[in-house]
């Protein structure tokens, strides 16, 4: 298949469901890692198609619903500071810190901008050189490249007034501590395709041989997720524990040689929180010493709100595969778009926000 209308093709997509009826003689539960794919799920309705045997849960694998309280106030406090320009991705602006968000601060006068890229943030801290400029860095381990070019950048044209305040997560360490958790009931694994196209997938194998978990790398499209799905339930079923490509046409094994050089000059691994999992060891990324004149973070004097996640806000159980998003009392109720409890109805890919916009609708 050539073409992305081949992906999302009726035929394909009963020709895949089927296989996956016929294979799956047990009960499986598949947790998928990307908000890209939860959000997939959601929009076709790809749980309703699966046989019932089939139970999908979501991972945590939307970067701003993970983004943790800390930084969010970290980040409201850096922008409030005048003569601050502080730069974001527009799905950041929304999401609740312990007093109010980024469009709170923004409303109360701190110079908040929407950026599409880091290198817009370049752009304006070379056309604002009397400003400090700070582009707020969030992301899997398919954003950490774009930030890392744009402090590449940054130091090529001498700028002293640009710094990064980052919270860049990697996903290995999360899969581990999920199924580290004497609570799991997750037995397979759909792996994020983007994150993947990146790193590869070579430390994977060792996270499949130690939790017997069949990783499936998958897609997004409908016939890239139910190809994954059914990787995954073969695996299971012929207790092959293994790592398999279901998106060889962006994946390779060892990924992408330029995009992995970029993070590992720039970036060291550092034990990270987690928004709704708390902090799991080694799963950050921050900047290397050598860099630290640009971590906003060292950069910026300001105090530290006291937090305050809203106690209701079922996410983590929710990222753990514990609940699914209905089973939060809070979900369509007090919690919607338009007023979040918590960052995953905030965010596109969040996964309530996802089931609040397709599946709640029958």
């Amino acid at each position: 298949m050539k073409y992305m209308e081949e992906f999302r093709s009726k035929e394909h997509v009963k020709g895949l469901l089927k296989a996956i009826r016929t294979r799956s003689k047990r009960e499986w539960i598949i947790m998928e890692m990307c908000g890209g794919q939860t959000h997939s799920i959601a929009q076709y309705r790809l749980e309703e198609l699966l046989p019932p045997n089939i139970r999908l849960v979501h991972g945590p694998g939307c970067p701003v619903c993970v983004t943790p309280e800390t930084i969010l106030n970290r980040a409201i406090a850096i922008a409030s500071v005048p003569g601050v320009i502080f730069t974001s991705f527009g799905d950041m602006l929304r999401v609740p810190g312990s007093k109010g968000s980024l469009l709170t601060a923004k409303s109360r006068g701190a110079d908040v901008r929407i950026v599409y890229s880091p290198l817009d943030a370049v752009e304006i801290a070379t056309a604002n050189p009397d400003r400090e400029v700070v582009f707020f860095g969030i992301g899997f381990e398919t954003t950490a490249p774009l930030h890392a070019l744009a402090l590449k950048e940054c130091i090529r044209r001498g700028l002293t007034n640009f710094s990064l305040l980052t919270s860049l997560v990697t996903v290995p360490p999360a899969i581990r501590e999920l199924m580290s958790d004497p609570e799991n009931t997750v037995q397979g694994v759909l792996g994020a395709g983007h994150v993947c196209a990146i790193t590869g997938y070579t430390a994977y194998h060792d996270l499949a041989r130690q939790f017997k978990l069949p990783v499936s790398i998958t897609g997004f499209e409908p016939a890239d997720l139910l190809w994954g799905i059914y990787n995954c339930v073969d695996q299971l079923e012929n207790k092959d524990y293994s790592v398999r490509n279901a998106y060889p046409r962006i994946v390779s094994e060892n990924g992408n040689r330029g995009a992995l050089q970029l993070m590992e000059q720039f970036f060291e691994p550092v034990d990270q929180e987690w928004r709704g999992l708390g902090v799991i060891s080694q799963s950050g990324l921050r900047l290397r010493k050598d860099y630290e004149p640009y971590n906003a973070t060292l950069r910026f004097s300001f105090e530290e709100p006291v937090r305050s996640e809203c106690s209701v806000c079922r996410a983590g159980d929710i990222m753990r595969g514990k609940i699914q998003p209905r089973d939060c009392p809070e979900f369509s109720k007090r919690c919607t778009p338009d007023h979040p409890l918590g960052a995953a109805m905030v965010s596109a890919e969040g996964m309530c926000s996802a089931f609040y916009k397709y599946a709640d609708k029958l």
